[in-house]
């Protein structure tokens, strides 16, 4: 969520018991405007927090003006000093799926090859010696897992320019109530996978410019999502099933929307046997 809506956007999420203290907010109200100068970000979202063992990750991200690009991350243990991270590889995250339980809130802290399966331990060996698992790169590859599944933005809120960047829509005025309750009026803010599937003749009434990226309405396992009218039906709020922790908010007609993590960075793998 945008760093300078940030007080009234946890306000709108605060309904799933989510939230930071007010002593958070007021330290982060100031230091994501100091982060946005000093790395010289067009643009920087509040991602939320990863809460550990020992201590909590706060997170957040810098952006440039092709939205579509990668974004830098950067965490925080006390919303005030921050350190960038590196980009995400395949290799973190096929780390990162391995390690299972609560993060423990200390960057340099090791995981042991006896904490991942034996037989992925045995095949890393037998490869190479590499060294232990630090929690910094598994914090990176979950953050990562976590936009790619999760992060989300209205229909409409980006166009992709002829150029093939994607900037924010200036006309982009909300949804109505009405499309704002639907799950497809709503996209995966990343790459997207289900559009290239499509053919020709389901392309057809696509616009290019807006219907560039893979809807929710057909996410694996169906029902992940769920979708709340809050404050008096004033606010839609969709909350992650697989992910825990993921709020998204969207006031209808209007141009305020944003998602926010706070949970434990561990996937809801129970979640087939739920639905």
């Amino acid at each position: 969520m945008e760093s300078t809506s940030l007080p009234a956007a946890l306000e709108l999420v605060a309904c799933g018991g989510a939230g930071l203290s007010p002593e958070k907010r007021a330290v982060l109200g100031s230091s994501l405007l100091l982060l946005q100068r000093d790395y010289r970000f067009e643009r920087v979202w509040f991602w939320g927090c990863i809460q550990g063992v020992r201590g909590c990750y706060y997170i957040a991200e810098g952006l440039g003006p092709n939205r579509a690009a990668p974004r830098s991350r950067l965490y925080s243990l006390n919303c005030v000093e921050w350190s960038l991270l590196p980009p995400a590889t395949k290799e973190m995250v096929a780390q990162a799926e391995q390690l299972k339980g609560r993060f423990q809130g200390d960057p340099s802290f090791e995981y042991e090859y006896t904490e991942i399966s034996a037989e992925d331990a045995e095949k890393i060996l037998e490869d190479s010696k590499e060294p232990p698992i630090k929690e910094e790169a598994r914090l990176v590859a979950t953050i990562d897992q976590i936009d790619r599944a999760v992060g989300i933005i209205p229909r409409g809120a980006f166009v992709k320019t002829p150029l093939g960047s994607v900037r924010e829509n200036r006309n982009f005025e909300g949804l109505s109530l009405t499309e704002a309750k639907k799950l497809s009026s709503y996209f995966h803010f990343t790459e997207p996978v289900n559009l290239k599937a499509k053919t020709l003749l389901e392309k057809a009434n696509l616009d290019p410019s807006t219907d560039f990226l893979d809807s929710l309405e057909h996410d694996i396992p169906q029902g992940s999502w769920s979708v709340h009218l809050e404050k008096g039906g004033a606010v839609v709020v969709l909350r992650s099933l697989l992910w825990l922790g993921l709020t998204f908010y969207h006031v209808p007609m209007t141009k305020q929307y944003g998602y926010v993590y706070f949970g434990t960075g561990e996937k809801n793998f129970d979640l087939p046997f739920m639905l």
